[in-house]
């Protein structure tokens, strides 16, 4: 059981680290993984949109229905969390 978890791990690690390479380009800002980032003032909800749309692009997932909160946006971590659950790989 320790290559699926690695896997997901590695895959965890690469959205995480994309996630807060975009966010550190778009907001001039180094980013924490688990730092609110409306609380912050960091993004808004029409830049929400702008995550949804890079995280289909990037890993090729389709964020829709009930998985479109402002809850699924507000930290790095639960992007990452979000992109995993949706089957996203990890890759560009």
């Amino acid at each position: 059981m320790t290559a699926p978890t690695s896997a997901r791990q590695e895959r965890g690690d690469a959205v995480r680290r994309d996630l807060m390479s975009f966010l550190e380009q778009r907001t001039k800002r180094a980013v924490a993984a688990d730092v609110d980032l409306f609380a912050a003032g960091l993004v808004s909800s029409l830049f929400a949109l702008e995550l949804v749309m890079h995280l289909e692009q990037s890993f090729g997932v389709t964020v829709a229905g009930p998985d479109l909160t402002l809850d699924n946006f507000r930290t790095v971590e639960a992007m990452t969390a979000l992109v995993l659950r949706l089957g996203g790989d990890g890759s560009e």
